[in-house]
């Protein structure tokens, strides 16, 4: 039997990255200029970016532990 080849990207984990990274800077050029309503749409993208990196992790983890037990189960 071949062996099958892992078909997962892990590109959460970079585009969750630069969208934290992003709303980090959206956060302190936003305190620079006292602009009220982009700061709190920089922060929530803060916010919301690195429990995405954390999912995507756990996605990838648990899809390669399934992988584990097929060919555990197919012998």
């Amino acid at each position: 039997m071949e062996a099958k080849k892992k078909l997962r990207c892990p590109l959460g984990v970079p585009g969750g990255i630069i969208a934290t990274l992003i709303g980090l800077v959206g956060i302190i050029i936003n305190i620079v200029n006292f602009d009220g309503f982009n700061l709190a749409i920089s922060f929530a993208l803060f916010i919301m970016a690195m429990p995405f990196v954390r999912v995507t992790l756990m996605v990838h983890s648990a899809n390669d532990r399934l992988d584990e037990l097929e060919k555990i189960i197919g012998k």
